[in-house]
């Protein structure tokens, strides 16, 4: 039985934000990849196009999360669902690090304005 204890859980950091990584092909999931997410107050992250569906839910503090050009503010214990081909930005505006927990399927890619494609290795 795959257990990936909180402390063998991989880190990554990218635009401001901390991905904490626990479900991954490494860690033994065969479908899904699971993460914590941590926002740190006043982060902006840039807009970004999926091409899985992901579901996003806030577990700590609030978020300025923008979907298809549609901005909510969502508080703890909201879930948003990231459809494939959406486009995402989040921001908080607050001064606490708000705290997520975001599961896809493997294989999410994101694409920047710019047309840079992230591969993220916490979901592959």
């Amino acid at each position: 039985m795959p257990v990936v204890r909180s402390s063998e859980a991989v880190v990554h950091e990218i635009h401001g934000a901390r991905f904490v990584s626990y479900a991954t092909p490494l860690s033994g999931s065969k479908e899904l990849c699971a993460w914590r997410g941590e926002i740190p107050a006043g982060t902006k992250a840039p807009a970004h196009t999926v091409n899985r569906e992901e579901i996003f839910h806030l577990l700590s503090g609030e978020l300025l999360m923008t979907l298809d050009g549609r901005t909510e503010r969502i508080a703890a214990g909201d879930t948003v669902i990231i459809n494939p081909g959406s486009t995402l930005a989040v921001e908080n505006p607050t001064e606490e690090t708000a705290i997520s927990w975001v599961t896809t399927s493997i294989g999410l890619q994101a694409e920047l304005a710019d047309g840079t494609v992230i591969t993220p290795p916490w979901a592959n």
